[in-house]
């Protein structure tokens, strides 16, 4: 992915800085905290009411905050400091929202999906194969709060990276929205990366001779890449939106970096409605095999039946208790008899394997 280009001159670096805080200590349900003035992070450990405090003296610089499952109870202080609104707010405590993009007065909310690959020795003997998340974004103009659910979906790599980069951060608060959806969208396509491999795998294992892989399990595969596709496919439209200037909150220098974002995610859209497609294909075969395996058992069982009937028959017929049988009072009879019926059956068996029924 792309860095952002610098908007040199648009802020003067920032003077004077202020002498380190006293640390704070961060609630559990806090991740980290930091404010962040013409692309530098300010040192030190700041509460989210300090941090905005000090961004509004400045009159310049963002807050950034990370939460982790808060409840409603631990987000109200952060959502009554910076004017979050009380129906995005529940969303980002109760969780399991779609992704979407909805825009409250001076304010947006951003849904993103979050997964992970688990790594499993086989994909016929897996159970769970997509792990899934959530990251919530509330941007503002001096401030981003992200709220995560899930134990996968960390962002510190996010913020390490932007702030070794100033010239990405000075973009403000938009340029961590980006960064955060260009880090979920890549992680759709290392997702995808595996499960490719995966598919690719099952599907050698289908076409194999005695093949031990079953509709279930392919089943099972299906209802994984659905998982996926539910955090792929409703992300496009707030993606475009963002590329297409749904908010002044995203400067144009950001909004091409969202179109950037939205070409990969819709290269992961079409592998997965490939892979959907694949595995109905591979579901078919499957059944197909069941279906011709059952029919080749059925010939077997009904050739038997009829290389079986001839000694019943015959045996049938000389066990009745008449007097004028054929052959009864001849000596070689009972040979006759068992070498007519040796005969018969091997002939309907030579029958039987020239034409495949055993």
């Amino acid at each position: 992915m792309p860095s952002l280009p610098s908007l040199g001159g648009l802020r003067g670096r920032a003077q004077d800085r202020p002498a380190v805080p006293i640390p704070v200590p961060l609630s559990a349900y806090v991740v980290d905290c930091g404010v962040y003035v013409d692309g530098t992070r300010l040192p030190g450990r700041w509460s989210h009411v300090d941090a905005v405090d000090e961004v509004r003296k400045r009159g310049d610089g963002f807050v950034w905050i990370g939460l982790h499952e808060p409840d409603e109870e631990q987000i109200q202080g952060v959502a009554d400091t910076f004017g979050l609104h009380e129906l995005a707010v529940e969303d980002a405590v109760h969780a399991h929202q779609r992704p979407k993009l909805e825009r409250y007065d001076n304010m947006l909310f951003m849904v993103l999906k979050t997964v992970r690959y688990i790594q499993n020795s086989s994909p016929d003997t897996a159970n769970e194969i997509v792990e899934s998340g959530e990251i919530m974004v509330f941007l503002g103009r001096e401030f981003v709060v992200t709220v995560r659910h899930g134990n996968h979906s960390g962002l510190a790599a996010v913020r390490r990276e932007l702030e070794a980069e100033p010239e990405r951060l000075r973009h403000g608060p938009a340029a961590v929205l980006y960064s955060i959806a260009d880090h979920v969208v890549d992680n759709y396509l290392d997702v995808t990366d595996h499960i490719e491999d995966d598919i690719d795998q099952m599907e050698a294992l289908v076409f194999q001779p005695r093949s031990r892989v079953s509709a279930d399990q392919i089943y099972l595969m299906k209802r994984e890449v659905l998982e996926l596709r539910r955090a792929v496919m409703p992300l496009a439209v707030p993606l475009r939106r963002l590329a297409e200037g749904y908010t002044p909150l995203v400067p144009e220098q950001v909004r091409s970096y969202f179109r950037d974002v939205d070409d990969h995610l819709t290269e992961v859209s079409e592998r997965v409605m490939n892979f959907d497609e694949l595995l109905t294909t591979l579901v078919n075969a499957v059944l197909a095999k069941i279906t011709l395996q059952q029919n080749s058992d059925m010939r077997k069982l009904a050739a038997w039946v009829a290389i079986i009937s001839v000694p019943t028959m015959g045996v049938g017929v000389y066990g009745m208790n008449f007097d004028y049988m054929p052959e009864t009072h001849w000596k070689y009879g009972y040979p006759m008899v068992i070498a007519v019926i040796l005969v018969v059956c091997l002939t309907l068996y030579r029958i039987f394997r020239r034409n495949q029924w055993l």
